[in-house]
């Protein structure tokens, strides 16, 4: 159909979304229990049936039963089915959808992981609250291990090198600029605080690949990705660093395309305030 079912207008017009047009932002909103999770829900299963795959962070755990099909069975069957009749949504039926489910800790689905080196200075500064001249010294670490070849692919990396910083703090402040040993040990003692949180848990290897985001099953449906967010919303900084490196990742990534005929990939960012 290359169209995605909205609802109905005031004038009772049924309101679609073209998938050419897609690529636009959007914005769900609404007071708590108003339905914004079951919105977000139907709109990304008619993504998945065009072909379309989804990203979508699961914040409270309501979005996991969407890889399984409903049934007229259901005690409140009567009154979805009344709903999508009213709101003139047809063809309603209960079918299951291709999912993948992911998690930065590895528990609720595969883990997902990048490196130091990938996630870069910037990114890094952010995720550990640095201030600008803690930031500085970052940079000098992050340019020190490329001119040498090093990859820093975790957290113990990133200490390594750390260390090795101030011990040659005076050798490295000769060629790069000031590098003091107070802001190394509070770039430390930040780490440390990231590796309590369970953040260490993200940076290694094998590093996600954003082509594993962008796939469909063997009947053409998109797959929806579902992001485990629950625990990670106790880490709203780690979230929100991880959904900016995602983002970053799909720019360098993908081209420029304009309006396509359909979305590469759709992305739905729940809790987006915190970006």
């Amino acid at each position: 159909m290359n169209e995605i079912f909205l609802g109905l207008g005031a004038n009772g017009e049924r309101q679609v979304l073209h998938l050419g047009r897609a690529n636009r932002h959007g914005l769900i909103a609404g007071a708590t229990g108003t339905g914004k999770t079951v919105t977000l829900q139907t709109i990304a299963e008619q993504f998945s049936a065009e072909g379309v795959p989804v990203f979508v962070a699961d914040v409270k755990g309501d979005l996991s039963g969407i890889s399984m099909a409903g049934s007229p069975t259901f005690k409140n069957a009567d009154k979805l089915e009344g709903r999508a009749k009213e709101i003139g949504l047809t063809g309603y039926a209960y079918s299951d959808n291709p999912a993948i489910f992911w998690d930065l800790y590895g528990e609720q689905g595969h883990p997902i992981r990048t490196t130091i080196s990938e996630m870069g200075p910037l990114l890094l500064s952010r995720l550990l609250d640095l201030n600008d001249t803690q930031e500085g010294v970052l940079n000098i670490v992050f340019r020190y291990a490329d001119e040498q070849g090093l990859l820093l692919l975790n957290l113990e990396d990133l200490q390594s090198m750390l260390v090795f910083t101030a011990e040659n703090a005076s050798d490295l402040t000769a060629k790069y600029g000031n590098v003091s040993k107070s802001s190394v040990g509070a770039i430390q003692r930040q780490l440390l605080s990231l590796d309590s949180q369970g953040g260490g848990q993200f940076f290694g290897e094998p590093a996600l690949e954003i082509d594993d985001f962008i796939e469909c099953d063997d009947q053409g449906r998109g797959y929806i990705n579902v992001l485990a967010a629950d625990k990670l919303m106790r880490s709203p900084k780690l979230y929100a660093t991880f959904l900016l490196w995602l983002l970053a990742e799909l720019f360098e990534t993908l081209p420029e395309v304009g309006d396509p005929e359909k979305p590469r990939l759709v992305f739905f960012f729940d809790e987006a305030h915190l970006l």
